[in-house]
């Protein structure tokens, strides 16, 4: 478009020397040209003298003109450097007649210099809607994985269960196992709470009020009767009574799942600390301790399906934790602080 509007005015300048050097009478041969002269409507551009005085100029922002008086001066010198000026010569005998053709570009053409990058940055934000596109598609088929893993290990606990506890009913019959079968209980009750949990995920757990700190204090002691003798669990609180919208068996989990990490991080000698903040808008509970801590950069990764640090981690309570804390719960869970060689804090927020 560029040569095309060199050639334009090219043409210009020989019509303008037609109509400057045509004879009196010949109006005919001058209709051509005046009718080129008159089709420049969009190419801006100066006539000067051989000195560089401006003669006329067309096709220039009037508006700019009557509000602006280095308007024409900077045009000017801005059109000198796009294109090489024209050299015209309609000398005649005993009149010089030489000078220059100023032009610039048409502003069809400097737009068009902009399409490119609208174009490119068209086809990125298509690229990127791609690209979220698959990582979303990705996300979901993992939590499906995850869900029908959790649903099925549901499914596969519960049949054992049945029988077990058949078996424990035809063992109470005879009163010198009544200690042993008491015990067993326990251990059947945990197994079919955890078999609970994880057929409540993929589902929509049912939410209701309850005080978080007399849930916290159960895991707390559960997990204090489990510890190894050099480890040492604290439960620091405020207030007694902070009632929050809950699915109790699932945040039991998320706890239990943090707190044996921490246990597993410490390997049998540190301190566990559960600090509960109540705050007007949220509530925040901070899980520390002090095990061989997290990379700085493996934060975000801990979260992923699939990652772990353990050689026969399975990678999915702490993605499990994260879907049950904020889909669920519509709450955040994240590592606030880690160091290595000195523990690591993951901070839960529940907001009101």
């Amino acid at each position: 478009m560029a040569i095309e509007e060199e050639k334009k005015v090219n043409m210009l300048v020989e019509a303008i020397r037609t109509v400057a050097m045509a004879s009196p009478g010949s109006q005919n041969d001058v209709t051509f040209a005046y009718k080129v002269i008159e089709q420049n409507t969009t190419i801006p551009l100066f006539i000067t003298d051989s000195s560089g005085n401006i003669i006329d100029r067309a096709n220039l922002d009037t508006t700019r003109l009557q509000k602006d008086p280095d308007y024409l001066k900077r045009k000017y010198e801005q059109f000198r450097m796009q294109h090489e000026p024209i050299l015209y010569d309609f000398s005649t005998p005993g009149m010089s007649g030489k000078g220059y053709l100023v032009y610039g570009d048409s502003e069809l053409l400097n737009r068009l210099k902009y399409y490119p990058l609208l174009i490119l940055a068209i086809i990125l934000f298509f690229i990127l809607i791609v690209v979220i596109a698959i990582s979303n598609a990705q996300r979901s088929i993992q939590n499906q994985v995850w869900v029908g893993m959790s649903k099925e290990t549901a499914h596969q606990l519960g049949t054992p269960l049945s029988s077990i506890v058949a078996w424990m009913e035809l063992l109470k019959e005879n009163e010198s196992n009544r200690e042993w079968i008491t015990e067993m209980e326990k251990d059947v009750s945990r197994l079919q709470l955890i078999a609970d949990r994880f057929s409540k995920i993929g589902s929509v757990p049912q939410l209701k009020e309850e005080n978080l700190v007399s849930r916290l204090q159960e895991m707390v002691d559960y997990m204090r009767a489990r510890k190894p003798q050099k480890v040492s669990i604290d439960f620091l609180h405020e207030e007694d009574d902070v009632q929050v919208l809950l699915s109790g068996p699932l945040f039991d989990w998320v706890i239990e799942n943090l707190m044996r990490n921490a246990l597993d991080a410490m390997e049998g000698k540190g301190r566990i600390e559960v600090r509960l903040v109540n705050q007007p808008r949220i509530v925040t509970i901070d899980i520390a301790d002090t095990g061989k801590g997290i990379p700085k950069t493996d934060f975000k990764k801990v979260f992923a399906p699939g990652f772990s640090t353990k050689q026969r981690g399975w990678g999915l309570g702490l993605s499990l934790a994260k879907r049950i804390i904020q889909k669920y719960h519509n709450g955040s869970i994240f590592v606030k602080h880690s160091e290595p060689g000195k523990g690591t804090t993951f901070r839960i927020i529940f907001r009101r």
